[in-house]
């Protein structure tokens, strides 16, 4: 039996939970959103825990030596990324304003994030 391009496209969640001066994880994790939307590949991005720190205005990456790949969020609309989804509880207990970065995030509270989540069949962790 011959399976159709929408039985075979799987919808992809990438988990940010580190911040962007911890480890090249958020840069990877932005990088494989880009190749996954390049293929037309249904992704959606989910930060939570430090990882919500990778949406705030004014990172300053420089000051460790890393490219600021932050300015690359910009690209989610052409790739059509458009399923942006922060914890709302992760935010206030870091206490953060939701300044952030790039346009369009969905602020959720925990249980619509793990919802949300749980709708993809592919999730990678960063």
């Amino acid at each position: 039996m011959m399976q159709t391009d929408q039985q075979m496209t799987k919808s992809i969640a990438i988990v940010n939970a580190n911040g962007p001066l911890s480890t090249n994880g958020g840069k990877d994790s932005l990088d494989a959103a880009l190749i996954y939307g390049s293929y037309e590949q249904p992704v959606s991005l989910f930060f939570h825990a430090d990882g919500v720190f990778q949406l705030i205005q004014g990172n300053n990456l420089s000051s460790i030596e890393q490219k600021d790949y932050l300015k690359t969020f910009e690209a989610l609309t052409f790739y059509d990324i458009e399923n942006i989804y922060c914890c709302g509880q992760s935010l206030a207990q870091r206490g953060l304003e939701q300044d952030f970065a790039i346009e369009d995030v969905q602020v959720v509270n925990i249980d619509d994030f793990a919802t949300k989540l749980a709708e993809h069949q592919i999730i990678l962790r960063f």
